[in-house]
């Protein structure tokens, strides 16, 4: 028998290895590697592990479980691929810098960003595709802004720009 906590390390990695779409695929993934599991608990780990549903390509989601890892600090090369792949539109207002992002992905790029470790960016509110990022009174949102766009690929200076990735994902409704 598998304890919760097998069962969730076990769920974690195969979300992390593979598209998991679906409860029901979990599921069956679970059994072929001898987790027997109810459809309630599978939900309950799901909730428990924080797993949220993204935008993998076009219209397909699937799992995904954010890192939480406070202490963990992400290095320059993962945060220029997270934000060059996920990061479509950065604008800003005085100290504040919006960061738009497709559908579900907002989460992804906010927890990049906040274990980026930068004092000048006091800190993030991830919403669906939206991100509100609070710039340091030292640097203002301006510079803010522009450090985000040239970390996704884009114009630093032209809040209009969106990187080749970012705008080939883009979905409209």
């Amino acid at each position: 028998m598998t304890t919760k906590q097998q069962r969730q390390r076990i769920i974690v990695g195969l979300i992390g290895s593979r598209h998991v779409s679906s409860q029901p695929e979990l599921r069956r993934l679970l059994a072929s590697e001898g987790v027997q599991a109810t459809q309630a608990t599978i939900s309950r780990d799901l909730d428990e592990l924080g797993a949220v549903k993204i935008r993998v390509s076009g219209s397909e989601s699937a799992y995904a479980i954010p890192d939480y890892e406070p202490a963990r600090v992400a290095p320059g090369d993962q945060l220029r691929r997270v934000m060059g792949e996920w990061v479509a539109e950065v604008t800003h207002s005085g100290p504040l810098v919006i960061v738009r992002t497709p559908p579900g992905c907002a989460h992804v790029v906010a927890s990049a960003l906040d274990r980026a470790g930068d004092p000048d960016l006091l800190g993030t509110v991830a919403g669906d595709d939206t991100i509100l990022c609070v710039a340091s009174e030292r640097l203002g949102g301006r510079d803010l802004a522009a450090r985000l766009r040239t970390l996704a690929g884009m114009d630093p200076m032209d809040a209009s720009a969106s990187p080749r990735v970012a705008r080939s994902r883009r979905t409209h409704v």
